[in-house]
């Protein structure tokens, strides 16, 4: 179903408040609140994907448009730049984790659970 233009524009800052609330989430190390924040924000995008008119915005609504989309990508931004230490953190300790299995099962140590 294709949207009138202020449903777009409803839509839009529908999803800058989740990034919002996933920058929020993501500065306070809440990374379960964020996971389920980016499913929901995702879900949001599809919808766009699927019912923003194929004629674009014009005037104001175009202009409130871009703004909206600049927020987001700025939050988007942010966003990873807290996330990737974090995600780097996770794939150190999971490969520490698995080196120290290969090494219990290749001496015959017990295996830390």
């Amino acid at each position: 179903m294709m949207m009138n233009g202020q449903e777009v524009i409803s839509l839009y800052e529908t999803v800058a408040g989740l990034t919002t609330q996933m920058l929020d989430a993501a500065r306070s190390g809440d990374w379960d609140r964020l996971v389920v924040l980016e499913s929901h924000c995702s879900s949001e995008v599809q919808r766009l994907k699927h019912g923003e008119p194929i004629e674009p915005l014009a005037g104001p609504a175009r202009q409130r448009k871009v703004e909206i989309i600049r927020k987001i990508l700025a939050d988007d931004r942010e966003i990873r730049n807290l996330t990737e230490p974090w995600m780097q953190q996770l794939a150190t300790l999971m490969q520490s984790a698995g080196t120290e299995r290969k090494l219990s099962q290749a001496y015959g140590a017990p295996q830390l659970r």
